[in-house]
C-alpha cells in the first residue's frame, strides 16, 4: 500500500523542524550587525597578531588587535596594542548615513586621534583619515586592507607628512586566540 500525499508530509515535519531548529541556532550564533557592517564581520570576535614587515628579532614589533560587534550590531570597536601595551588605540566603526560611507573614529594611547572613513572595492577595504593631535608630523593616513586565501589580513599604510606621501608599516595578521590586547 502506497502512504497518502499527507502520510508523506507528516513524515517529513520532523525534519523541517529539525532543519529549523539548526538555522535557528546558526542565526543566534550570528547577532545583528548593521548591513553596512557586514563586510567586516569576518574579522569580528577574533583576535589577530600581526609582525610588521620592519621588525626584526633584536627590535620585534607585534600588534595585537581585538575586533567585536559593538553597541548592539550599529558598530564595530577594533582594540590594539603594539609590544604589550608600548602603544595601543582603539576605534569605532560605523555608518554615516550623511557621508554614505562607513566612518571611524580612532584614539591612542600616544594622545593623537584620527577621523576617517572606510570603503570596500575589489575585495579590499580602503581607508583615509586626518590625525588631530601630535602624530610627529603625520597628518593623514592612507590604507589597504586584503584579506588573503590563507586566512590572512593584509594592511599597508601611507602617512602624509611635509607634504608628501611616505611609505608607513606592513603588516600581516593571523588569527591568534592566545593573543591579547594589553594597555599599561
Amino acid at each position: 500500500m502506497k502512504p497518502s500525499k499527507s502520510a508523506s508530509c507528516l513524515r517529513s515535519l520532523p525534519l523541517v523542524a529539525a532543519f529549523s531548529v539548526a538555522i535557528s541556532l546558526l542565526a543566534a550564533d550570528q547577532p545583528p550587525l548593521d548591513p553596512n557592517l557586514e563586510p567586516l564581520r569576518p574579522w569580528l570576535g577574533k583576535t589577530w597578531k600581526g609582525e610588521f614587515k620592519n621588525s626584526t628579532p633584536e627590535n620585534p614589533i607585534v600588534d595585537i588587535s581585538r575586533w567585536e560587534r559593538a553597541l548592539n550590531g550599529k558598530a564595530v570597536r577594533i582594540l590594539h596594542s603594539v609590544n604589550d601595551g608600548a602603544y595601543g588605540g582603539e576605534s569605532i566603526i560605523m555608518w554615516d548615513e550623511e557621508k554614505k560611507s562607513l566612518a571611524y573614529h580612532y584614539f591612542t594611547t600616544a594622545g593623537f586621534r584620527t577621523t576617517g572613513t572606510m570603503t570596500f572595492k575589489d575585495g579590499k577595504i580602503l581607508s583615509h583619515e586626518k590625525v588631530t593631535g601630535n602624530a610627529s608630523g603625520v597628518t593623514e593616513v592612507r590604507s589597504t586592507a586584503q584579506a588573503r586565501s590563507d586566512g590572512s589580513l593584509y594592511v599597508k599604510t601611507e602617512y602624509f607628512k611635509d607634504g608628501e606621501w611616505t611609505p608607513g608599516r606592513e603588516t600581516t595578521y593571523r588569527e591568534d586566540a592566545n593573543a591579547k590586547v594589553i594597555f599599561k
